[in-house]
């Protein structure tokens, strides 16, 4: 056998070049050819199939996912809070152990409205932790404190938030929240600011005049719009509004808001009597963008003072509250300002209107129709459109309003009958008088 394979090699190396190679890539197609073959063999007999296992895990899988959602939930609405709160117990547990995960599920939690969801998650972490008894020791033990404390049926902690006025309130405002919002897109001030302004003005003029709460904003749930001395919703008087129409275009004043703003307020016709205008833009029952402007600029303008004295208040709504409420003359800046303002009384307890403003800004209330803002002033770049301009000056309703300087003269000598087709009559005496307070 060796020494037939030893004389197939010598004729093989006599022979040429050329038909050594041949040779050599004839013999290589083969062995490529064999194999091919043998690796499809391989494949359609199933020597490479994985078969794969089950998890050891897959049931406790499968009871994660069977965690319902809120929507398939029977729970009411207090017992979901009550989850939420549950849950960042048990983040706050989760957090000391393994503070990464405890952050993305934090993360997560903010764009979720599901408490159960946080359950999913927590559980799925939990197939990991089997082994950690000092942080299931934790969890069990602020479960328990939380469950030995009963749950306490206690009214709202801010005492005039608790009040039939508020309630009403809330209702008023949020018929409004478009018209809010879009002052605070238009003049840059985050929108729960002017609403802190609103509240500290409607709340002073409802607990200081209860028969206009008793007529208006308990039984329809409508704002109050004053015509006397102040002005509109926010009690803005002619004087303010004419300062904040001339630092919009004054570029030298502290209080100057930029260029952007320069036409904000503007007039549509030139010549007309500008103090009447001013006050129907304020008066006005059925559309009270303009009292939201006029209070975000005010915001805005005296942010802007302080700010280019050297002092930021951009993240003092106490102190922008209070500055908004006792004007321009006494907007110093200083060091250390203080909040303040008008002396407000709910029920048996004395308030300052910054102070009032103060709680509801940071109280959570209406947060779903205002949100907290990232940045509270936002400098526009672009002046605003022609199309916002025509907006803005097309807000001014023709609605039936107290002659201007009604407030000097005596209800008696006054009778003007509201027309027999206005919606909104009832919101006038019944003698067919004005009200001193307006409400819508």
């Amino acid at each position: 056998m060796a020494s037939k394979l030893s004389i197939a090699f010598s004729n093989w190396r006599a022979r040429s070049v050329w038909r050594k190679l041949c040779d050599i890539v004839i013999l290589l197609f083969a062995l490529a050819g064999a194999a091919i073959i043998g690796a499809w063999a391989v494949y359609k007999l199933g020597f490479t199939n994985n078969r794969g296992a089950v998890d050891s895990n897959s049931r406790y899988m499968l009871s994660v996912s069977e965690i319902p959602n809120v929507q398939d939930s029977t729970l009411t609405e207090r017992q979901i809070q009550a989850r939420w709160m549950m849950q960042y117990a048990r983040l706050a547990a989760f957090s000391k152990f393994y503070p990464v995960n405890a952050q993305l599920i934090t993360q997560a939690v903010q764009y979720s409205h599901d408490p159960m969801m946080v359950d999913r998650m927590l559980a799925a972490c939990s197939l990991y932790i089997t082994e950690d008894p000092e942080y299931h020791r934790l969890v069990a033990d602020i479960e328990s404190l939380l469950r030995r404390q009963p749950q306490q049926q206690r009214a709202n902690i801010i005492p005039w938030m608790d009040s039939p006025e508020w309630e009403a309130l809330k209702v008023a405002i949020t018929k409004d929240k478009d018209l809010i919002i879009e002052a605070g897109r238009l003049t840059g001030v985050e929108p729960r600011l002017i609403v802190g302004c609103l509240i500290g003005e409607q709340i002073r003029l409802f607990n200081s005049n209860r028969e206009a709460f008793k007529r208006y904003l308990g039984p329809v749930k409508v704002l109050n719009v004053q015509s006397q001395f102040s002005y509109g919703v926010n009690g803005i008087k002619l004087s303010t509004a004419k300062a904040i129409e001339d630092h919009l275009k004054d570029s030298t004043s502290p209080f100057y808001m930029g260029p952007r703003y320069e036409h904000l307020l503007d007039y549509t016709v030139e010549g007309q009597n500008l103090i009447d205008e001013r006050y129907n833009r304020l008066v006005d029952y059925r559309n009270h963008l303009y009292s939201y402007l006029y209070t975000a600029c005010i915001l805005h303008q005296t942010m802007l003072q302080w700010q280019r004295a050297g002092y930021d208040i951009s993240d003092r709504p106490d102190i922008l509250f209070t500055l908004f409420n006792v004007g321009f003359s006494q907007s110093v800046p200083k060091p250390d300002p203080v909040c303040g303002g008008s002396h407000i009384k709910v029920g048996d307890r004395v308030y300052t209107f910054g102070a009032i403003g103060f709680d509801f800004y940071y109280s959570g209330e209406l947060a779903e129709y205002f949100p907290y803002w990232r940045q509270h002033f936002i400098p526009g770049n672009e002046d605003l459109t022609e199309e916002e301009l025509a907006y803005i000056q097309g807000s001014v309703s023709n609605c039936k309003r107290p002659p201007r300087g009604y407030e000097y003269v005596k209800k008696d000598s006054v009778a003007t009958p509201p027309p027999p087709d206005d919606p909104y009559a009832h919101l006038d005496d019944d003698d067919g008088h004005f009200t001193p307070v307006i409400a819508m």
